[in-house]
C-alpha cells in the first residue's frame, strides 16, 4: 500500500520533469488533463456529458491547440455533495490544470476553496447559486447565467401583472437559499415582497407527507403567487401534491424556475399524468439566439441520440466551456506559459497522513490561464462568449415559456438590457434600451385551471379569523361615525359608504370592527394610523385625512369625501354709510388713478398744443383745459378733439383703461349697497400666521400638527377644542374672554357646524388640499380593489346619496350673506396701467424726437447766416419757442385751406367755361359783374 501512495506521490512530479523537458523541444506540451465533475445520471448531466465528449472531439479535430491534446477527464459526484467534493479531490490531486464543474452549487462552494488554495480555475455550466461571488472565489468562474438574473426575470414578471406578493417554495441548501435571497432582493427593487418562504429539505427520499404539510400551510396564506425554485425529483412531487389538494385550479399562479425547462427540453414529452399535474405553469429559460451552427449541432445531437435525449441549454453551456478552455490553453501557450507545480507550504505543518493531502500542489501558471479565461472571446453555440467587470457571461436573458397540453408556448422573452419584450434579446440590443412600463410586453397566458383571465394573485386568509377594522369612538360630529350606545356597532357616513364599497368587491370580506377611543374625547388619529402600519389593526375606517406623513407608514384608499384646512370667524354686519362710495378701491388704487388722469392731460396738451387751437391760450386757460379734459374722460364728455396722430394713440388706450375702471367700480358699488355685508378683522390664515391671537383645533385633527410643524405657530396660542357647542363658545367669547379668535379645521366638519350656527363664516381660502379615505397596511391589495369600489359609488350616484343622507345642510348655511370681500386693488390693473404708461413714453419720445430734428434744422439755418456762436440760453429758448410756436397747419387753417382750395378750383373752371362761351354771353357775364358791386354799396 505504502509504494502505490509512494508512486502517487512521484507521478505528479515524472509530470513536472516531463513538461519540463517538452518545454525545452517545444511551447506546448502533448497532452492538457482537465478534470469534469458533475453528476452524470441528471437531467443536465446526460445531456453535459455527451455534449463535453462532443467539444473535445471537436477541438481536437479543429487543431486549436495546436498539436497539443485536449483530455477530458470526468467524475460522477452522484448528486451527493461529498461524492462530489470526493471527485473534485481526486481530480485535483492528479495534474490537472483546470475543472469543468462542479454542476451543484453546494460543491461548487466546498470545492471552490480548493481551487483558490492550489490556484486552478474552476468552470462551472450549472452551478448557478449567485453568492458564488467572484471576491470570495477568484478561480470560480461560472460559464453560465446566474440566479441573480434568473431571479430578476421572475421579480419584473410578477410587477408586470400587478402582484404584490410572493410565497417562495425552494428546496433548502445552498442553491435553494440563496436563490431565494437573490429573489427577495429583486422583489424589493420593484416594492414587492415575499410574504413567506417555505423551505423543502434537499433530499429526494421526502416524503408526500411532508411535502402536504407544506401545500396545506400555504393554502391557508393570503398570496396566490407561487415561486418553485427546487430540483426536477422534488419539484414534480410538489405539483402532484398540490394538483391533490386543488392548488391548480383557478386563482393561483405557479412560477418554477428553469429546472423545469430543462426538464422539458430533456424528457418530452413527459407522462401525461406529469403535465397534467402543472397545467398553466411558467417557467423560464436560459436564453441561447438561432444560429447556423446552433442548427447544425441540434441535428448532429439528433443523430447522436436518436431523438431519445433531448439538448437543454446547460448542454450548449457546457459543449461552450470546453470550447472556452480551449481558447485559453491557447493564449496561456502563445504567452510562454508552462505546466508545473510546487507544494503547498501550507499543507506541510499537516504532514503526511491517510488522506494524503501533501499530493496537492499549487499550479504555478493558474492566474495567467485565469486571465486568459476571463480575456475570451468568441461566438459559441450559446451566442457571444465573453465576460463582464464582476465575472458574469455578457447579455443575460431568459425564454419565459407556459406550460400547455403536452407541451409548451414561448410567451416572451426577459433580458437585462430591456425587460420583458415579445421580441428576441438579440435585436433589442440593436436599439438603445427601453424599460418603459409601456415598452414591457408578453403575449397571453393561460393560467391554472385553463383561464385566459389573470389571476387577482391572492385571497383571505383562510384561517378563520376575521379581518380587525379600528374604528375611531368619536365624541363629536357623529353623523360621519359613532358607536350605537348599548352594542358593538357603528353608524356614520363613513361606515355606510365602507358598507357600500365592501359589497362591489369581487369577493367576500370577513371582518369586524373595533372600538378606537375612551368615548369622552376623539382619539388620535396619527396613532390610529401608526396601529394600522404596526398591524395591530388589519385597516382602520373613518373620517381620516389623507396626509403626507401618515402616507408613509400606510396606504390609502381613494378619497371618498374632499377635504382641507379652513378658518371660522365670528363676523359682525356692516352698514353701507356715508363714504360707502370710497370702498370699492383700495386707497393705493384712488391715487394711482388720480395721479395718470392728471398724467395724461399733460401728455395730450403736450402733444396736442403745436397742433390744436382748443390747447392753446393763456396759461391759466391751458391748465384748466388740462383737468378738464383728463377728468372729463372718466365720463367720455371730453368736447376737446385731438388732431396729432400721438395723441389720439393715448387717448384711445386710456379711454380703455378708464373702460375698465368704471365698469368695476360700478360691479363693487353694486355689491356693497345691495348685499348684505359681514365683517371680520380676520381675512384667513395669513392673518393669523401674523397675529398672536388664540386659535381653536378639534381636539384629534392632523390640524394641530400642520399648524406647528408647517406654519410655525406657536403652541401656547393653540387651544384644543372637542365639540361644536365649544366651538361656539370659544369663538363668541373671543381672545379678550379666555376664548379663541379664530377655528381652524376641516372643511366637512365645518360645513356641518355652519348649517346649525348661524353666527360664524368661513374666511380666507382653503389652504389645504386634501380627502379622507380608509388605512390599510402597506402593499395591501385590499386597498387598490376598495379604491376601485369608491370610485363605482361615486360613478352610479350612490357616494351622493349617502353624503346626502348624513351631511344635509339646513337653510343657515345657505344664507347669500357673505364675509366683506377685500377692495379693488391695485396688483388687480397695474397691467392696464402699464401698457398705458408705455404708450404716453413712446409718444413722447417720438414727440421730441420730431422737435428736435425741427431744432437742428433751424439751427443750421441760423448758422448760416451767423458767423458767431449762440449761447446755450440762446439754444434753450429756440428749444422751447419751437415747442410752444403755433404750427402752420392747426385745425382752423386746415379748413381755411379747404376752402381756399374750393374756391380756386371753381374760378378755374368757371375760366374753362368762359373760353367755351360766345363774346355776347361773355359781354352779359362781365356787365352783371359790374352790377353786384353797386347793389352792394
Amino acid at each position: 500500500m505504502n509504494v502505490i501512495w509512494l508512486l502517487l506521490l512521484l507521478f505528479p512530479c515524472f509530470g513536472v520533469l516531463s513538461n519540463g523537458a517538452g518545454k525545452n523541444l517545444s511551447s506546448r506540451p502533448a497532452v492538457v488533463n482537465v478534470g469534469a465533475v458533475f453528476t452524470f445520471d441528471s437531467t443536465i448531466g446526460r445531456v453535459a456529458k455527451i455534449a463535453i465528449g462532443e467539444a473535445v472531439k471537436d477541438v481536437n479535430s479543429a487543431g486549436v491547440l495546436a498539436g497539443t491534446k485536449l483530455v477530458v477527464t470526468m467524475r460522477d459526484s452522484n448528486c451527493s455533495g461529498f461524492t462530489g467534493m470526493i471527485g473534485a479531490l481526486q481530480v485535483l490531486e492528479t495534474d490537472t490544470i483546470a475543472v469543468i464543474g462542479p454542476q451543484s452549487s453546494v460543491v461548487a462552494h466546498m470545492i471552490s476553496h480548493v481551487a483558490n488554495e492550489l490556484q486552478v480555475p474552476m468552470l462551472s455550466f450549472a452551478a448557478t447559486d449567485p453568492t458564488l461571488s467572484s471576491l470570495q472565489f477568484p478561480y470560480f468562474v461560472r460559464t453560465t447565467q446566474s440566479d441573480l438574473y434568473q431571479m430578476k426575470a421572475i421579480a419584473e414578471l410578477v410587477d408586470y401583472y400587478g402582484w404584490r406578493s410572493v410565497i417562495a417554495i425552494f428546496i433548502d441548501d445552498d442553491y435553494g437559499r440563496n436563490g431565494v435571497s437573490a429573489l427577495d432582493d429583486a422583489l424589493a427593487e420593484k416594492r414587492l415582497k415575499i410574504s413567506h418562504k417555505e423551505g423543502i429539505p434537499p433530499r429526494t427520499s421526502a416524503s408526500e407527507a411532508e411535502i402536504m404539510d407544506i401545500l396545506v400551510k400555504v393554502t391557508a396564506l393570503e398570496s396566490r403567487i407561487i415561486v418553485l425554485h427546487a430540483n426536477p425529483g422534488i419539484g414534480f412531487r410538489i405539483f402532484s401534491v398540490a394538483r391533490y389538494l386543488g392548488m391548480m385550479q383557478n386563482g393561483y399562479v405557479w412560477i418554477a424556475s428553469d429546472w423545469l425547462s430543462s426538464v422539458l427540453d430533456t424528457a418530452s414529452p413527459l407522462a401525461s399524468e406529469t403535465m397534467d399535474s402543472m397545467q398553466g405553469v411558467l417557467t423560464l429559460r436560459q436564453h441561447t439566439p438561432d444560429s447556423d451552427r446552433k442548427r447544425a449541432f441540434v441535428s448532429r445531437w439528433k443523430k447522436l441520440t436518436g431523438g431519445s435525449l433531448g439538448l437543454n441549454s446547460y448542454g450548449l453551456y457546457a459543449y461552450d466551456t470546453v470550447w472556452l478552455l480551449a481558447h485559453a490553453f491557447d493564449a496561456f501557450f502563445n504567452q510562454g506559459g508552462t505546466i508545473s507545480f510546487s507544494k503547498d507550504s501550507n499543507l506541510s505543518p499537516i504532514g503526511k497522513g491517510s488522506l494524503h493531502l501533501e499530493e496537492m500542489k499549487i499550479f504555478d501558471g493558474g492566474r495567467l490561464l485565469l486571465d486568459n479565461v476571463l480575456k475570451s472571446n468568441f461566438v459559441g453555440l450559446t451566442g457571444p462568449v465573453k465576460f463582464d467587470s464582476d465575472k458574469s457571461l455578457y447579455a443575460p436573458a431568459f425564454d419565459i415559456i407556459n406550460v400547455i397540453g403536452t407541451g409548451y408556448r414561448k410567451i416572451g422573452y426577459w433580458s437585462n438590457y430591456s425587460g420583458l419584450s415579445t421580441e428576441t434579446p438579440e435585436t433589442l440590443y440593436r436599439r438603445p434600451p427601453n424599460r418603459s412600463s409601456a415598452n414591457q410586453r408578453l403575449y397571453g397566458v393561460v393560467w391554472p385551471g385553463e383561464t385566459l383571465t389573470k389571476p387577482r394573485g391572492w385571497v383571505f386568509p383562510n384561517n378563520g379569523k376575521q379581518l380587525k377594522i379600528a374604528v375611531p369612538n368619536r365624541v363629536s360630529y357623529r353623523e360621519f361615525v359613532s358607536k350605537a350606545r348599548g352594542d358593538d356597532t357603528f353608524k356614520g357616513f363613513c361606515i355606510d359608504v365602507f358598507t357600500a364599497a365592501v359589497t362591489l368587491l369581487p369577493y367576500a370580506v370577513p371582518y369586524q370592527f373595533v372600538s378606537v377611543g375612551d368615548g369622552r374625547k376623539n382619539p388620535s388619529y396619527s396613532d390610529l394610523v401608526i396601529s394600522v402600519a404596526t398591524g395591530e389593526y388589519d385597516a382602520a375606517v373613518g373620517d381620516i385625512a389623507i396626509v403626507t406623513n401618515r402616507t408613509r407608514t400606510v396606504d390609502f384608499t381613494q378619497p371618498y369625501a374632499s377635504s382641507g384646512l379652513v378658518v371660522v370667524v365670528p363676523f359682525k354686519k356692516m352698514n353701507t354709510g356715508a363714504w360707502a362710495f370710497m370702498r370699492p378701491f383700495s386707497p393705493l388704487m384712488w391715487g394711482v388713478t388720480a395721479c395718470f388722469f392728471v398724467v395724461i392731460g399733460i401728455v395730450v396738451w403736450i402733444l396736442e398744443h403745436r397742433l390744436n387751437d382748443e390747447f392753446r391760450g393763456p396759461p391759466k386757460h391751458q391748465i384748466i383745459t388740462i383737468l378738464w379734459f383728463s377728468f372729463s374722460t372718466m365720463f367720455f364728455a371730453h368736447r376737446e378733439s385731438t388732431v396729432s396722430a400721438l395723441g389720439r394713440l393715448v387717448l384711445i388706450i386710456w379711454l380703455f383703461v378708464v373702460l375698465i375702471i368704471n365698469s368695476s367700480y360700478t360691479a363693487s358699488l353694486t355689491s356693497i349697497l345691495t348685499v348684505q355685508q359681514l365683517s371680520s378683522p380676520i381675512k384667513g390664515i395669513e392673518s393669523l400666521i401674523n397675529g398672536n391671537d388664540r386659535i381653536g383645533y378639534q381636539v384629534g385633527s392632523f390640524a394641530e400638527h400642520y399648524l406647528t410643524e408647517e406654519l410655525n405657530i406657536s403652541e401656547s396660542r393653540l387651544v384644543a377644542l372637542g365639540s361644536p357647542e365649544e366651538y361656539a363658545k370659544a369663538l363668541r367669547n373671543g381672545p379678550a374672554r379666555g376664548g379663541v379668535a379664530a377655528v381652524v379645521d376641516e372643511r366637512p366638519y365645518v360645513e356641518l357646524f355652519l348649517s346649525t350656527q348661524c353666527s360664524f363664516r368661513i374666511v380666507g381660502q382653503e389652504f389645504t388640499k386634501s380627502g379622507w379615505g380608509f388605512a390599510f397596511p402597506r402593499d395591501s391589495p385590499l386597498a387598490i380593489d376598495m379604491s376601485t369600489a369608491i370610485l363605482a359609488l361615486s360613478e352610479n350616484g350612490d357616494l351622493q346619496r349617502i353624503h346626502d343622507k348624513w351631511l344635509s345642510t339646513s337653510a343657515c348655511s345657505l344664507d347669500s350673506t357673505e364675509i366683506e370681500s377685500d377692495r379693488l386693488h391695485l396688483k388687480s390693473f397695474w397691467g392696464l396701467f402699464l401698457i398705458c404708461g408705455l404708450a404716453c413714453f413712446v409718444a413722447l419720445v417720438i414727440f421730441f424726437i420730431q422737435i428736435l430734428r425741427k431744432y437742428h434744422h433751424n439751427a443750421a439755418a441760423m448758422g448760416a447766416d451767423s458767423t458767431g456762436s449762440t449761447p446755450r440760453s440762446r439754444r434753450i429758448q429756440t428749444f422751447l419757442s419751437l415747442m410752444d410756436d403755433k404750427a402752420g397747419h392747426t385745425k382752423t387753417g386746415h379748413k381755411k385751406r379747404r376752402i381756399g382750395r374750393s374756391l380756386s378750383e371753381n374760378d378755374k373752371e368757371e375760366e374753362e367755361d368762359d373760353e367755351l362761351q360766345s363774346p355776347k354771353k361773355k359781354k352779359k357775364q362781365i356787365r352783371h359783374s359790374t352790377e353786384i358791386p353797386r347793389t352792394s354799396e
